[in-house]
């Protein structure tokens, strides 16, 4: 990995959506989406994302993807790993869950990292994975939610971003990095 440079960064506080649509361009092989104390205003929602060609008017890019998590009870006494069939996109251009079942408790908050790689490539397809970490709501489970795919589009530039959650609005930073 090279090194980070930070691009910006947005303050989420009770908002609808988080959207990036500058400084996602050619300057850059990768950018890098930190995701931080993302609270959700409604229990038991999706953070998701997508992405968008046309500086943000739209977020439906068509992508392809695959979900698997890794949970712990709290109280020990529930383990899983897996696939979570319902949760991947198969060329759709809905948005992506990133996590499942994001409480919206003061310790349900969750974190984590997305890594898009050429999004200005107009001779590939734009690969994407991402890490998120979090707890989901009432049963205590502490997941590790792995995702990743890619945007079966190698004619058009992906130039913005959007996180939002299935239902309600959300707290949080969403810092995007350039990495050299």
């Amino acid at each position: 990995m090279g090194i980070p440079t930070l691009i910006s960064t947005t303050t989420a506080s009770n908002a609808a959506t988080v959207s990036i649509t500058s400084g996602i361009d050619s300057t850059y092989d990768e950018y890098m989406f930190v995701l931080t104390d993302i609270n959700p205003a409604t229990d038991a929602v999706k953070l998701t994302f997508q992405c968008s060609i046309d500086g943000g008017t739209n977020y439906n890019v068509t992508m392809t993807s695959t979900y698997f998590r890794a949970s712990h009870k709290e109280d020990d006494s529930d383990t899983d790993f897996g696939y979570e069939t319902g949760q991947d996109i198969a060329q759709g251009t809905g948005f992506m869950p990133l996590m499942d079942g994001n409480g919206n408790g003061a310790d349900e908050s969750c974190a984590g990292i997305l890594h898009l790689f050429s999004p200005s490539s107009t001779t590939y397809v734009k690969h994407w994975y991402a890490r998120i970490q979090g707890t989901t709501a009432g049963n205590n489970r502490s997941g590790d939610h792995y995702t990743a795919g890619y945007f079966n589009d190698a004619d058009d530039d992906i130039n913005a971003i959007q996180f939002k959650m299935t239902s309600g609005n959300l707290d949080g930073v969403v810092q995007m990095y350039g990495i050299a």
